[in-house]
C-alpha cells in the first residue's frame, strides 16, 4: 500500500452501477441485467490480493461479503451464490458476488463469456441502484 487515494479502476466504472460505500468497500451492481451479480471493491489503494490488506480489513471484507451474499439470498432466494475475486482481467482486487440459480443462462458453469451482457435500460438502471439502495440501507 502506497497511502495513495483510492481510485475505482476504469473497467469496473465503465462496466457497473455505483450503488453507494460501506465502511471497507464500494458497492457496484455489474450492469447486466441476466444475472443478480454484485461486486465489492475494498476502498483501499493499490491492492490486488486479499492478502495484502491488513488483518482487520481482511475481516471487514469477509463481513462485507456476508452481509451482501445475505441481502442476495434475501431479495432473489437463488439456488447457489458465486464469490469469487479472480482479478485476471482488473487487477484492482475485486470480489464478485452472484446470485445464481439452476435455469440461469450459464448454470452450472461460471457465467464469464457463455452470453453477451445485457445492459439495463436507464430508467431500469435507476430503479436497480435505488432498489440495492434501500435493501443494503444506504443513504440514497
Amino acid at each position: 500500500m502506497t497511502g495513495e487515494t483510492f481510485i475505482l479502476h476504469p473497467q469496473l466504472a465503465k462496466d457497473t452501477l455505483l450503488i453507494g460505500d460501506w465502511p471497507l468497500c464500494r458497492l457496484l451492481r455489474m450492469n447486466d441485467s441476466s444475472y443478480p451479480w454484485l461486486i465489492l471493491v475494498p476502498r483501499v489503494a493499490d491492492i490486488r490480493e486479499i492478502i495484502d490488506l491488513t488483518d482487520i480489513d481482511q475481516q471487514r471484507l469477509m463481513a462485507e461479503i456476508s452481509n451482501l451474499s445475505r441481502a442476495l439470498r434475501q431479495v432473489h432466494t437463488p439456488d447457489k451464490i458465486n464469490v469469487a475475486a479472480l482479478g485476471n482481467v482488473v487487477p484492482q482486487l475485486h470480489v464478485h458476488v452472484i446470485a445464481r440459480f439452476t435455469d440461469d443462462p450459464a448454470w452450472p458453469k461460471p457465467i464469464w463469456g457463455v452470453k453477451q451482457t445485457d445492459p439495463f435500460a436507464a430508467e431500469a438502471a435507476k430503479a436497480e441502484i435505488t432498489r440495492w439502495q434501500t435493501v443494503l440501507r444506504l443513504a440514497q
